[in-house]
C-alpha cells in the first residue's frame, strides 16, 4: 500500500461521507400501502437514520425473548411466536391470549431436529396461521413440512397439510380436502425456468420465475380453469407477464398485504436507475409509477424516459401489450446517459440479471463511479440463479467459485476493462471466504481487497456445532466430521491456506462484536426463506485471519493489512442508519483509494 498519511486518509474519507450524504433526501416518506382497515408507511423525519412506522392501529407491546417471527389469529386476540435455542436457530412456535388474565404461553409445536428451522406466517385472508419446518439448504431441493391453524379456532391445534419431502412444488389443495391432503402440482417445471416465489390474492395469483436467469413476474386469474387431473404450462394460464426495466436487477415484493386489493406491488432497481415504486393492477393490466427514490443533484434534471425508451425498456423477453401506455409521470428515470450498465457473459457470469448479488441501485457507488472506476459483480457458481448453477458451487463443487471468481477478474483485465494492478475485490460474509481463497491461490491478481465481516476458518468453525446454526451449513459446505468433506473444505478454507512468505494485496477485513446472524451469500435462491439462512461469524475469525496473514506472509505486505473491528452498535450488515450506512461505505471507498495510490488526487 502506498505510504501516504492517514490523515490523508481521514481527509478523503471525509470527503467521501460528505458526497455521500449530499445525495441523500433530507426526508424519506414511502407510499401508503392498505392492511384491511389500514394505511401504513414509513417516514424519515430529517435529519433521522432510521424510519418510523406509521399509521393508526396500535399493537401491544410484548417481551419475547428470541422472537424470529409473529402472526396474528383471526380473533385478533391470538399472538403466534416463534423462539429460538441456544444456537439461534427457530424451533418452537407458541401462542399467548393477549386479554387473558395469566397471558399464558402455549407451547404449539416443536421441532427436535437441528438440522431444520421453523417459521410462521397467516395465510393473506387471515383463515389460517402456517407452521413450516424448513431444512437449511437454498437449493430448490429444501425439506418443508406444512402445518395448518384454523385462525378462527386457534387453540384447536394443528393440522398438517404438507409432509416432509424434498423440492418446492406449486400446488394446490380444495379445503374440504385438507385432511385427505389431496394436493395436485398444477405447473409443470421445465429446463429453463422455475418458480421462485408466489403471492395470492382474491382473484389472482402472483408468480416470480427465474427463466434463463431473468427475472419474470406474472400474475394468473383465479380461479384456475383447468383440469385438476393435470399439470400445464404457465404459458397455458394466459398470464400477464408484468413489464419491467430490460436489464432490472432487483425486483422486490411490496408488502401487499390487502387480500383485495387487485394491485401487486414491486420495488424495481438496477444499478444505474434508482428504485422504483410500481403498482400493477392485474385487473386491468395496466401499471402505474408510485415513486421513485430521489437523488439529489440527479433526479431533478434527469429526464423521464421517452415513450420510445420505454418500449424498449420494458424487455425483448415480452411481446408489446397494447395496455401499456405510460404517460411523463409514469415513466421511470434512470441514469444510463451518465453510467454505462451492461450484463457480459464470460466463462461464468460477470454480471447476470437473477443472481445471489445484491445488484440494486446504490448512490454511494457514484463516489467511486465519478472517480472513473468500474464496478463489476461476479455471479459465479454457487451463488443465485437456478439451482444448477447453485449446487454447481457448492459442497463438493466449492472450488468452482473459486476458479469462476479468478476467471471474472481476468477477463476485466483482458478486456481492457481495469488495470491488472488496479483489481480491487470486496467479499461480505461467504464471499469473504471465496475472496480469501482466491487470495491464497492467486495472491497477485489483486492489489487491494476488502473483506466485511468474512467466514474464514471454516474448518474450525464447522468443528464445533455448538455454534449457532453450524449444523444447518453442513448443507452448504459439508460436514467436516466426515474424513472426505473435511479433506475438501480444508483444500480451500482461507485460514488454512494462507501463503508462507507470498506478497498478499492490501486488506481491509472487518469484524463486529454484535454480528449474530448472517445471510449467506450463497444463499437468495428463495425469497421466503431468505431469514432461515443464518449462520454466525465471530470476531475471531477476522482477527485470527489478519493476525496469521501478518505472521507468515511478506513482512513488507503485511504491514498492509488492516482489522477494523466494530465494538458498538451494528451486526453483520454493519451500521443500519442511513448515515452511519454511508461513513462506513466512505471508510472502505478511501481504503480503496489509498491502496491503489489514488489519495494524492484527493489532496
Amino acid at each position: 500500500m502506498p505510504t501516504l498519511s492517514w490523515l490523508t486518509l481521514t481527509t478523503c474519507n471525509k470527503t467521501l461521507v460528505s458526497e455521500m450524504t449530499s445525495r441523500m433526501p433530507t426526508k424519506i416518506s414511502t407510499p401508503p400501502e392498505r392492511w384491511g382497515p389500514w394505511l401504513y408507511y414509513q417516514y424519515i423525519p430529517e435529519g433521522k437514520e432510521y424510519p418510523d412506522l406509521r399509521s393508526g392501529c396500535i399493537i401491544p407491546k410484548l417481551q419475547i425473548n428470541g422472537v424470529v417471527s409473529l402472526a396474528w389469529a383471526q380473533d385478533g386476540r391470538t399472538l403466534f411466536y416463534t423462539l429460538s435455542d441456544e444456537n439461534q436457530r427457530p424451533y418452537r412456535v407458541l401462542c399467548s391470549q393477549l386479554e387473558s388474565d395469566d397471558m399464558e404461553n402455549i407451547t404449539v409445536f416443536t421441532e427436535s431436529d437441528s438440522s431444520f428451522c421453523v417459521d410462521i406466517t397467516s395465510t393473506k385472508d387471515g383463515k389460517f396461521i402456517t407452521v413450516n419446518s424448513n431444512s437449511r439448504t437454498s437449493s430448490e431441493e429444501g425439506i418443508l413440512l406444512v402445518y395448518l391453524i384454523d385462525s378462527a379456532k386457534p387453540l384447536h391445534g394443528l393440522q398438517k397439510v404438507w409432509k416432509r419431502v424434498s423440492g418446492y412444488y406449486l400446488a394446490r389443495c380444495c379445503l374440504e380436502d385438507l385432511l385427505l391432503c389431496n394436493w395436485q402440482n398444477i405447473i409443470l417445471p421445465s429446463e429453463d425456468s422455475s418458480v421462485q416465489d408466489m403471492d395470492m390474492f382474491d382473484g389472482h395469483l402472483v408468480l416470480f420465475v427465474n427463466k434463463k436467469s431473468l427475472s419474470i413476474v406474472c400474475s394468473i386469474d383465479l380461479p384456475m380453469a383447468i383440469d385438476r387431473k393435470h399439470q400445464v404450462k404457465i404459458e397455458d394460464l394466459n398470464p400477464w407477464f408484468f413489464p419491467l426495466p430490460l436489464y432490472s436487477c432487483s425486483v422486490a415484493p411490496g408488502s401487499n398485504h390487502d387480500f383485495k386489493n387487485s394491485a401487486y406491488r414491486v420495488v424495481v432497481s438496477s444499478p444505474v436507475m434508482p428504485d422504483v415504486v410500481v403498482d400493477y393492477d392485474m385487473s386491468t393490466r395496466r401499471f402505474s409509477v408510485v415513486q421513485q427514490e430521489e437523488v439529489r443533484g440527479f433526479c431533478d434534471t434527469c429526464p423521464p424516459a421517452s415513450e420510445q425508451d420505454m418500449n424498449q425498456t420494458l424487455g425483448k423477453q415480452y411481446e408489446k401489450d397494447e395496455n401499456v401506455h405510460t404517460s411523463e409521470s409514469q415513466r421511470w428515470k434512470d441514469f444510463s446517459a451518465e453510467y454505462c450498465w451492461s450484463v457480459t457473459w464470460t466463462f461464468t457470469r460477470i454480471w447476470s440479471i437473477w443472481g445471489g448479488l445484491d445488484k440494486s441501485w446504490c448512490s454511494d457507488r457514484l463516489s467511486l463511479l465519478d472517480r472513473g472506476w468500474v464496478v463489476a459483480f461476479a455471479d459465479v457458481r454457487g451463488s443465485g440463479g437456478d439451482s444448477s448453477w447453485h449446487k454447481a458451487g457448492s459442497r463438493f463443487n466449492k472450488l468452482n467459485s473459486i476458479y469462476d471468481f479468478v476467471s471474472c477478474g481476468n477477463y476485466l483485465i483482458k478486456e481492457g476493462y481495469v488495470h491488472r494492478d488496479q483489481l480491487g475485490a470486496i467479499g461480505h460474509s461467504a464471499g469473504g471466504l471465496l475472496v480469501g481463497a482466491t487470495i491464497n491461490m492467486y495472491p497477485d491478481l489483486f492489489s487491494a481487497a476488502i473483506l466485511k465481516v468474512p467466514f474464514l476458518d471454516v474448518c474450525n468453525t464447522l468443528m464445533d456445532p455448538s455454534l449457532p446454526l453450524t449444523i444447518l451449513d453442513y448443507e452448504e459446505f459439508g460436514n467436516p466430521q466426515i474424513q472426505s468433506q473435511f479433506e475438501h473444505i480444508l483444500s480451500y478454507s482461507p485460514y488454512d491456506n494462507i501463503c508462507q512468505g507470498s506478497c498478499y494485496p492490501s486488506m481491509l477485513v472487518t469484524a463486529s462484536f454484535h454480528d449474530s446472524r448472517v445471510i449467506s451469500s450463497y444463499a437468495f435462491l428463495h425469497p421466503n426463506y431468505v431469514h432461515l439462512n443464518m449462520c454466525w461469524v465471530g470476531l475471531w475469525e477476522a482477527a485470527k485471519w489478519v493476525a496469521k496473514v501478518r505472521d507468515v506472509t511478506c513482512p513488507h505486505c503485511s504491514s498492509s493489512v488492516i482489522l477494523k473491528t466494530n465494538m458498538g452498535a451494528g451486526g453483520h450488515f454493519g451500521e443500519g442508519g442511513r448515515y452511519a450506512q454511508s461513513e462506513e461505505t466512505a471508510y472502505d471507498y478511501a481504503f480503496l483509494l489509498k491502496a491503489m495510490g489514488m489519495l494524492k488526487n484527493e489532496e
